[in-house]
C-alpha cells in the first residue's frame, strides 16, 4: 500500500517538473522576444528594470502560500529572472572583493548567478568601473545594523554622477573558519575585516580571548590569507567557506541574531516607481544654528518618514557640512516633489542619489 502511494506521488512529481520545465522555457522565449521588441525600438535599450523585478517579487510572495517561505520563492524566482535576462543582455556588475565576500553575495542576491561579477579591490574602484561603462552596475555597502555607516561609500558619492539603482538588505552570518593545515589547539590569530571583528567582539572575547585579532581588508581575504598558515583562523561568512575550502568550527558567532547590512547598487539609470520606494538625497549648507532643524521640518511638515540621516565634511570648505538623507517615497510623488522644491530653498545645494526599490531581508 504504502509502494503504492509513494508510486503515485512520484509520478505526480514527475508530470509537475515537465510542467515547470515547459513554463520556464516558455519564460524564456518571451524574455526573447521582449529584448527583439526592445533592440528593434531603441538599439540602445536597457534591459535590467529594478522597478519591474522588485514589481514581479512582491507578487511573489503576497501569492505564496507554503509551505516555502518567502524569502526562499522569492530566490527562486530571482534565479529564473536573472537566466532569462541573460538571453537578453547578460548584466555586468562590479563588486567590493575578492570573490567570497559579503558584497559579492549581496550582489547574486540582487542580480541572480546568471550575472558576470566582477571584483574590485576598493569602493572608489567599483565607482570607477560604473562610471567608465567597463560595468552595468556597482554594489557597494553602506551601513551594518551593528557597526553603522561606510563611510568611504557615502564619500564616494561626493565625487560622483552615479544614481542608486536600488538596495540590498543582507542577513549577515559570520562563522569562524580554518583551513585543512589548521592545528585547531595552537590558534594565536584570527583575520577578518575590522567590522566583522566588532560584529564578533563580544563572543571573541568569551572564547579566543588571547587570540590576536588581525583586521584585513576584506573577510574573504582573512579567508585566503589562513590557506597558508598553521595557527590561524578567519571570521567570514558562508560563500568565503564554500569557495576557499574551509571549515566552519563556530557557527554564528555574531554577537547581534539580527545583523544585518545594507548595499547599494549603483548605476547610470533613473529607476521609474515600483510603488514602494525610497528616495536617497545630499544636501550642503553651512554649520550654523538650526541648520539640521530647518532640513528635517520640512519632512515632518509633509509627513515624510525618513529611514536614515548622515552628516560627513564637506570637502568644498572648512565647517561646511553634506548630509546625506534617505526617506520613503518616489520623486515621482507629488509630496516627494514638494518636500524637494521647499528643500533646494533652504539649503546651499541639493543633489537626489536616486529613487529605488526598497529592498527587503
Amino acid at each position: 500500500m504504502t509502494d503504492d502511494k509513494l508510486k503515485g506521488l512520484r509520478t505526480k512529481i514527475d508530470k509537475l517538473d515537465r510542467d515547470i520545465l515547459e513554463l520556464i522555457s516558455d519564460r524564456a522565449r518571451c524574455a526573447q522576444e521582449v529584448a527583439r521588441v526592445k533592440q528593434n525600438e531603441d538599439a540602445a535599450a536597457v534591459f535590467y528594470r529594478p522597478e519591474r523585478e522588485a514589481q514581479v517579487l512582491r507578487r511573489v510572495m503576497d501569492r505564496n502560500d507554503g509551505p516555502l517561505d518567502d524569502e526562499e520563492m522569492a530566490r527562486l524566482f530571482r534565479e529564473i529572472m536573472s537566466a532569462c535576462l541573460a538571453l537578453e543582455e547578460p548584466v555586468r556588475v562590479a563588486f567590493l572583493g575578492p570573490e567570497g565576500t559579503f558584497t559579492q553575495q549581496a550582489a547574486m542576491k540582487h542580480f541572480g548567478h546568471s550575472a558576470v561579477s566582477v571584483p574590485m579591490a576598493a569602493i572608489d574602484e567599483v565607482f570607477r568601473e560604473v562610471t567608465a561603462g567597463a560595468v552595468r552596475y556597482g554594489v557597494v555597502p553602506v551601513e551594518n545594523s551593528t557597526e553603522g555607516v561606510i563611510s568611504h561609500t557615502l564619500d564616494s558619492f561626493m565625487d560622483s554622477s552615479l544614481k542608486i539603482c536600488g538596495e540590498v538588505v543582507l542577513r549577515i552570518h559570520q562563522h569562524l573558519l580554518v583551513s585543512e593545515n589548521t592545528r585547531r589547539d595552537h590558534i594565536t590569530r584570527i583575520y577578518s575585516h575590522a567590522q566583522s571583528l566588532a560584529q564578533c567582539r563580544k563572543w571573541l572575547d568569551a572564547h579566543w580571548p588571547m587570540a590576536e585579532r588581525v583586521a584585513v581588508s576584506s573577510n574573504a581575504e582573512a579567508a585566503k590569507r589562513i590557506k597558508g598558515e598553521w595557527n590561524s583562523a578567519a571570521i567570514a561568512g558562508d560563500m568565503a567557506a564554500d569557495i576557499y575550502g574551509l571549515e566552519k568550527i563556530s557557527e554564528k558567532i555574531e554577537d547581534q541574531p539580527d545583523n544585518s547590512t545594507r548595499f547599494l547598487i549603483i548605476g547610470h539609470q533613473d529607476v521609474p516607481s515600483s510603488g514602494a520606494d525610497k528616495t536617497s538625497i545630499v544636501v550642503s549648507m553651512r554649520n550654523q544654528p538650526g541648520a539640521l532643524h530647518s532640513i528635517l521640518e520640512v519632512f515632518h511638515v509633509h509627513d515624510v518618514d525618513l529611514t536614515r540621516v548622515e552628516t560627513r565634511p564637506s570637502r568644498s570648505g572648512i565647517w561646511n557640512y553634506v548630509f546625506f538623507i534617505d526617506f520613503e517615497g518616489h520623486t515621482d510623488d507629488p509630496v516627494i516633489q514638494k518636500v524637494l522644491e521647499k528643500l533646494g530653498s533652504r539649503v546651499n545645494d541639493l543633489r537626489v542619489l536616486g529613487s529605488y526599490p526598497k529592498g527587503v531581508l
